[in-house]
């Protein structure tokens, strides 16, 4: 019996592997709607976490999240620039459909934010402000924030009670720092040594940090929060991550803009 040619099994390989290309890349392209989902899915739950809408370690199930997040839970656009709620962003679209992080890539819809700590090079013009309803105003601002940390851009929310000082919450949706160590900032305790803490000194200025060692009760140490052991660097992003985005060139108007009324909160 004759062995196949060289051309045919060179030619039969290349169509095995040309049918096997077709079929992955069509399973990437029909998992991807499903795959967005899930990220906005896991940013929900995220956000009812810090508002302290979820029990911890609450099993919940996604429409369970959808639901409580769309009774509790109300987008906001804010321009970093004036503090103040805008309707829709210069491509017409609604808080509910705009992604800002897509936004800071587009040099339409973000400005370059050089030499700043947190090492954040664009910051978008507009971004997602997440309010927790009561009554007429909001009990809560949930402030997307994000910085370098030791291996990654660490990617959060930070909950600020209507008194536009007070820390309710933080949590991280996204990182690669390491498990154990810088990998800590997901540790729900840790977390909640942030409740009560102040942002803002008696001078107006961005106060909380991440303290090396251990910082003690939030009416013993209000602008300071127990470092993470062993992860010096992961610590100092998170307080350079806060330093940027509750300053001046982050939501520093607009939470004084909530403070003195002209933003209803």
């Amino acid at each position: 019996m004759s062995q196949p040619s060289t051309g045919y099994t060179v030619g039969f390989a290349a169509g095995i592997c040309l049918v096997a290309s077709v079929f992955v890349s069509g399973a990437a392209v029909s998992l991807k709607p499903m795959q967005e989902a899930n990220k906005v899915l896991d940013r929900q739950k995220k956000v009812l976490g810090v508002a302290g809408l979820m029990e911890k370690g609450e099993a919940i199930t996604p429409d369970e999240i959808q639901k409580r997040f769309d009774e509790n839970i109300i987008a906001r656009l804010v321009s970093l620039e004036s503090g103040l709620v805008v309707e829709t962003a210069d491509n017409g679209q609604t808080a509910d459909e705009y992604d800002q992080l897509k936004a800071t890539k587009d040099p339409a819809l973000s400005i370059a934010t050089p030499d700043n700590k947190a090492k954040v090079p664009r910051m978008a013009k507009l971004a997602t402000v997440y309010c927790v309803k009561q009554d007429a105003g909001c009990d809560q601002h949930i402030l997307p924030i994000e910085g370098k940390g030791l291996w990654s851009t660490m990617y959060g929310f930070v909950s600020v009670d209507s008194d536009a000082n007070t820390i309710r919450g933080i949590t991280f949706y996204q990182h690669g720092e390491t498990p154990g160590l810088g990998g800590e900032i997901d540790n729900l305790d840790w977390q909640q040594k942030w409740v009560g803490r102040k942002v803002y000194n008696d001078k107006g200025s961005v106060a909380i940090h991440v303290k090396k060692g251990a910082a003690g009760k939030a009416d013993v140490a209000p602008y300071s929060v127990d470092g993470l052991s062993g992860a010096t660097l992961t610590s100092n992003g998170v307080t350079h991550s806060l330093d940027l985005w509750l300053g001046a060139q982050g939501f520093e108007s607009y939470l004084s803009n909530v403070k003195s009324g002209k933003v209803k909160g």
